[in-house]
């Protein structure tokens, strides 16, 4: 463990940043300096003012909106600082006064303990692949919010198409519906124009992060996962934007577990209970875990679809995933048999997946950090 001679806490705002400082030792002097604004000529200044005056400095601020450019800039300056989970800062029961600088003493205080939880922090091309990756996720939120505001309205008006939805054919028969008053053709046509609107940037980013995933870095890990059945372009890169390389995982348990696929408990003395799913982490990524786990339920096959998809795929990485499909599709019916339910079964399905995923990852990074060496 790295000893410092000070640590600094920091509450980053828009506007403002609240300073913190805590000598080193356990009965060293916990103070407040200050506040500066968030500003990079303010930051430097402080940074090497502090630096000047004690020495070895560790700096630690909470993650949150204002994202990573504080940490990337006080690394350049020569200094360790880390970007904290807020999730896992712990937190006084009784204390029921909360402001910024309070705060940043909190922060200070436990950085000297060791009692803060850091966050992996991506560089700026992972961080841009993460926020392109983000912004298909809203479109496509917007899709289906759209799709529900045309149906809403139809049923509304009792219009119902009499055979499966959202095909060209129910597209059309839409935008020929005609209402008597033309106040409701408008607001119909509004409906469709934003369902329209929501779809077209849907697609266009999705054509934008294949484009990027080529050139990316990590692209080779986005490529192989896919040779997993239920694992298209999309949630491929979309797990490793959000988790970043696997290979910092010791095991998939923990990868599991930082993505809260693990089974909850709340046990005292001999009573032992177990509950669902702890449900940390990102809740859009497990989403999307979930959505690939129901394609195990279906017959183990290799369709024409996958194998467009593995051109470029290794040989090996193909036999992990048809092993994981033989495994998973086996394991769903033995749960369901069982006796349990098909959610319940998913979210086994989903955490067993997971692991795969976490195999064939740190294989590909391993491949790919042996072949730039």
């Amino acid at each position: 463990m790295s000893h410092y001679d000070a640590y600094i806490g920091l509450d980053v705002h828009k506007d403002s940043i609240s300073v913190a400082f805590a000598e080193a030792g356990r009965l060293g002097e916990v103070r407040l300096i200050g506040t500066i604004a968030n500003e990079p000529d303010a930051i430097s200044k402080l940074v090497r003012k502090l630096g000047d005056r004690h020495g070895l400095l560790e700096f630690a601020y909470e993650a949150g909106p204002c994202g990573y450019n504080v940490f990337r800039q006080i690394e350049g300056l020569g200094f360790a600082c880390r970007v904290v989970a807020p999730s896992h800062t712990p937190v006084r029961p009784g204390n029921r006064q909360k402001n910024d600088t309070r705060d940043a003493v909190m922060l200070a205080r436990l950085l000297r303990a060791g009692e803060l939880t850091s966050v992996w922090v991506p560089d700026p091309v992972h961080e841009a692949m993460r926020d392109l990756v983000r912004a298909r996720s809203v479109a496509s939120h917007d899709a289906r919010k759209a799709r529900t505001l045309v149906q809403l309205f139809l049923l509304k008006h009792d219009l119902r198409y009499p055979a499966k939805s959202w095909t060209s054919r129910h597209r059309t028969w839409l935008r020929n519906r005609q209402f008597s008053h033309q106040a409701q053709q408008i607001a119909f046509q509004s409906y469709l124009n934003r369902l329209e609107q929501a779809e077209a940037r849907k697609k266009e980013l999705e054509e934008q992060i294949a484009l990027v995933s080529q050139t990316w870095s990590l692209g080779h890990t986005v490529s192989n996962l896919q040779a997993f059945k239920g694992v298209g372009l999309v949630i491929a890169a979309t797990l490793v934007a959000e988790v970043g390389m696997f290979s910092r995982f010791d095991n998939p348990r923990k990868l599991m577990a930082y993505l809260g696929l693990v089974p909850g408990e709340h046990s005292s003395g001999g009573s032992i209970r177990s509950r669902g799913i702890t449900k940390t982490g990102n809740s859009a990524l497990r989403a999307l875990l979930f959505e690939a786990a129901w394609c195990y339920r279906g017959s183990v096959k290799v369709g024409n679809w996958m194998h467009k998809r593995r051109p470029e795929i290794p040989q090996p990485i193909i036999d992990i995933a048809w092993k994981a499909q033989v495994r998973l599709n086996t394991r769903y019916r033995k749960l369901v048999g069982s006796g349990k339910k098909s959610n319940v079964a998913i979210t086994a399905i989903a955490r067993e997946l997971l692991g795969f995923l976490w195999d064939v990852a740190c294989r590909t990074e391993a491949a790919t950090a042996s072949t730039t060496a």
